[in-house]
């Protein structure tokens, strides 16, 4: 056994079966491990995407992501998604695969200083070396899995990983999850916060995504009758069709929400991790009640009223032991205050718009379905009116929002749940900016519709730059003149689709396909400016 074996075992350990990235000799002896090994290397058209398909594994499976990229540019590509897992909280192990030892830290071809690279974005950077293998693939895959979970970066020298292996994987070996418990003193103070509170609401934020118990959020709830919304990473965590659901916060229409949240009495942040969207943006003069694994990030212009921090399945079950609060909601006033708001999501146009896209896309994928999505006026829309009554079935990025994730974290999901189907919905800046991960696809026989909404720009820049009266110039990215898109992009199917009928019936075609469909919707997205901020 060598290092690179010894590193495949350890992966497997924790439970790991795929690793994403793209070769180079350095990297080479790392994938042969691997095939050895019965763990499945998927070759990506790109490093970023191979770290965020590792981003959206982590999330989806609790075990960590596993990405691999050569030394100089491949180490720099990678970063993109390193950081994606990083700000969103997903379990990553990202190898850097390097020059031999002796010539690292001299001005030779491609070399840089990966651990200053990744620093920032991780919450460790190990050197390998010949004898301490072993100990930080032990240490990595433990930290990477702590709360708050994230991605440990080791820079893998080549000599190294052909190195006879020193120390082995303990057939005993677990991860240890680090928990603090919140005091009996903070959980009585927040009970007495809920007595007290006549009009308290809920929100639900990514911290609850790695909950080991969720249906103790709905229990809690339920209980108490408080009014829930969410973050976008934290849709599903409670079925969206429930009557006390509010819908997602921080997106389109997000002045209606943040006045549905003001005129509550007390906030409850269960699991809401500020790294998606601060607190000060919406929550105005409403006392906050935090109820997270961590001290909410807050200034002085937060009214904190009671603090519970500590593990969330601890605290909830501690929470829920207390006899109910009542409140003074009426379903009538949350009723109408949904109807108002997705009415207001959708305005009254003929037009084949983005709004109306998405209501098809979730007519046809079942319950069970997985969508992805990227970044762009069109997260706005779809975290806003997509209902999800599972968790862990809505991917993007939030804490680290960067376009590119949508095709990349599809291929991981289809990976991660092949029973389950999975849509990709992107905007047309996005698909051009991942395009390439379409033969990825292929390659691995995902059955994955592509939706990408055409309307021929940037729209959240165009948006932007005319809040602002600036000119819309460099936003523009209609990708062809042609009236109908070419036949397939890399031996991948291609569909153009100008009305709901033909988007249903071409999804429900996809759907059954044995590999990926692009399905071209061309759409006028301007209702956006009227939905996005407002």
């Amino acid at each position: 056994m060598n290092n690179a074996d010894l590193i495949v075992a350890f992966m497997k350990q924790a439970g790991v079966s795929h690793g994403f990235g793209i070769p180079s000799g350095n990297v080479l002896p790392l994938i042969e491990a691997m095939r050895l090994g019965g763990m499945e290397f998927v070759l990506t058209a790109h490093e970023g995407s191979a770290s965020f398909a590792a981003d959206v594994m982590g999330r989806i499976t609790g075990t960590p992501g596993f990405c691999i990229a050569t030394l100089g540019p491949g180490a720099t590509n990678l970063a993109t998604g390193v950081g994606s897992a990083y700000l969103d909280r997903s379990p990553m192990i990202a190898v850097t695969c390097n020059l031999n030892t002796p010539q690292l830290g001299r001005r030779i071809q491609m070399w840089i200083d990966h651990h200053a690279l990744f620093a920032p974005i991780t919450k460790a950077s190990y050197a390998a070396r010949h004898d301490n293998v072993a100990e930080i693939m032990k240490e990595a895959i433990t930290l990477a899995l702590t709360e708050p979970m994230g991605p440990v970066h080791i820079d893998l020298p080549e000599d190294v990983v052909l190195a006879p292996a020193k120390g082995t994987v303990n057939t005993s070996f677990s991860v240890t999850h680090v928990q603090n418990t919140a005091s009996d003193a903070d959980i009585k103070k927040a009970i007495h916060l809920l007595e007290k509170s006549q009009k308290p609401v809920a929100i639900l934020g990514s911290s609850a995504m790695r909950m080991k118990d969720h249906t103790l959020l709905l229990k809690f709830i339920e209980k108490n009758q408080i009014p829930f919304g969410s973050s976008t990473m934290a849709k599903g965590m409670i079925d969206e069709n429930h009557p006390l659901c509010f819908g997602c916060i921080e997106r389109g229409k997000r002045q209606m929400q943040r006045k549905f949240i003001q005129s509550a009495d007390l906030v409850i942040g269960l699991g809401f991790d500020t790294i998606e969207v601060e607190y000060e943006a919406w929550i105005g003069n409403t006392p906050l009640l935090s109820i997270d694994i961590e001290t909410p990030d807050i200034d002085e212009s937060v009214k904190l009223v009671g603090e519970v921090t500590g593990d969330l399945s601890n605290s909830l079950s501690r929470l829920l032991s207390y006899p109910a609060a009542e409140n003074n909601w009426t379903q009538s006033e949350l009723d109408t205050h949904n109807k108002n708001y997705n009415e207001a999501l959708r305005p009254s146009t003929e037009a084949f718009t983005p709004f109306k896209a998405i209501d098809i896309v979730r007519k046809v994928l079942p319950k069970d379905g997985i969508i992805t999505y990227d970044v762009g006026a069109h997260t706005h829309q779809i975290a806003s009116q997509w209902i999800a009554p599972e968790p862990k079935v809505c991917h993007v990025t939030n804490g680290w929002s960067s376009m590119g994730i949508g095709l990349p974290a599809a291929i991981a999901a289809k990976i991660a749940k092949q029973d389950h189907p999975v849509v990709c919905l992107i905007g047309d800046g996005c698909f051009q900016m991942t395009a390439g991960e379409l033969a990825t696809a292929r390659r691995q026989n995902l059955s994955i519709p592509v939706v990408v909404l055409n309307d021929r720009w940037l729209s959240l820049i165009q948006i932007k730059q005319e809040k602002r009266q600036y000119a819309q110039y460099g936003s523009q990215v209609e990708m062809a003149t042609y009236d109908e898109p070419p036949s397939h992009y890399f031996g991948v199917p291609a569909v153009g689709v100008y009305d709901e009928a033909q988007l249903e019936k071409a999804l429900e075609s996809a759907l059954k396909a044995e590999g990926p469909t692009v399905i071209e919707a061309m759409v006028d997205g301007s209702h956006y400016l009227e939905t996005v901020f407002d």
